[in-house]
């Protein structure tokens, strides 16, 4: 069966706005009967992560599953995000991550790689399943960075199964929720849900956008992404210009207009 999924959300366990409850509710009413929970490693003890594990458990049920991951902080700010993964790694190292979240039965990929990143990340000896090619946040509702999916055919030749994904990022209330991921899986346990990831048994999912797990786009797909892409971009720029004006005189810029420009961006 088809269950439409929506990946890489934060909750009020780590620096999201949203508590679990409510993130089922908003997810529930668009359609979603899995969502994959990768909330901060960083902000967990082991009492608080049981509690969250817990939580996750005891809100899942036969509509709708949430399966409970993290997102660990490395050297350099690099995040990678482990699907499935619950343990605390207690390491910056990415390598070592990355074969944390593989020894703990989870499934990892490098979250909105930054351009600066890429060198970095082609030298790894230990290659994670996939590679967040869409960001929502992170990259802007319109388009995705071209280069990004660029990497990830480069990282294929040396580990053919890597996985393009496509991540909502969620933090705020007023935050663009667009992006979705369409599963092709028999069940919502977590096991299920994993396998398909692992799989490529799934499509990301925005609008009239169907985007193939193996992130192998077309020519004209790409150029489109490339020409939105530049657009949003100078947009978000001007405004950071404007935020950076608006900084040095002192102004505060009321939170009802920071949570407008999220949504647009």
């Amino acid at each position: 069966m088809m269950l439409k999924a929506a990946l890489h959300a934060h909750s009020t366990y780590s620096d999201g706005e949203f508590t679990l409850s409510e993130i089922k509710r908003i997810f529930s009413g668009q359609g979603c009967s899995v969502l994959c929970m990768t909330d901060h490693a960083e902000s967990f003890d082991e009492l608080k992560l049981a509690d969250y594990i817990r939580e996750c458990a005891a809100l899942s049920d036969e509509q709708f599953s949430f399966i409970c991951g993290l997102e660990y902080e490395c050297e350099q700010r690099m995040h990678i995000l482990g699907y499935g993964a619950s343990t605390l790694a207690h390491t910056k190292d990415p390598q070592k991550v990355i074969r944390h979240i593989e020894e703990h039965g989870g499934l990892a990929v490098i979250a909105h790689p930054k351009d600066a990143m890429f060198s970095s990340i082609e030298s790894f000896d230990v290659l994670p399943l996939g590679i967040e090619t869409w960001n929502s946040k992170y990259d802007g509702r319109y388009a995705p960075r071209p280069a990004t999916f660029d990497l990830l055919l480069r990282l294929r030749h040396r580990r053919p199964g890597m996985r393009a994904f496509y991540g909502q990022d969620l933090h705020w209330r007023k935050q663009f929720r667009g992006l979705f991921t369409q599963l092709e899986c028999d069940s919502r346990t977590r096991e299920a849900v994993l396998g398909a990831l692992s799989a490529g048994a799934y499509f990301g999912l925005k609008d009239d956008l169907r985007l193939p797990s193996s992130g192998e786009l077309s020519p004209e797909l790409m150029a489109r992404f490339a020409a939105q892409h530049a657009k949003s971009d100078r947009m978000r720029n001007f405004v950071k210009a404007g935020k950076n004006v608006i900084d040095r005189l002192g102004i505060t810029v009321p939170a009802s207009i920071k949570a407008q420009l999220r949504r647009i961006f």
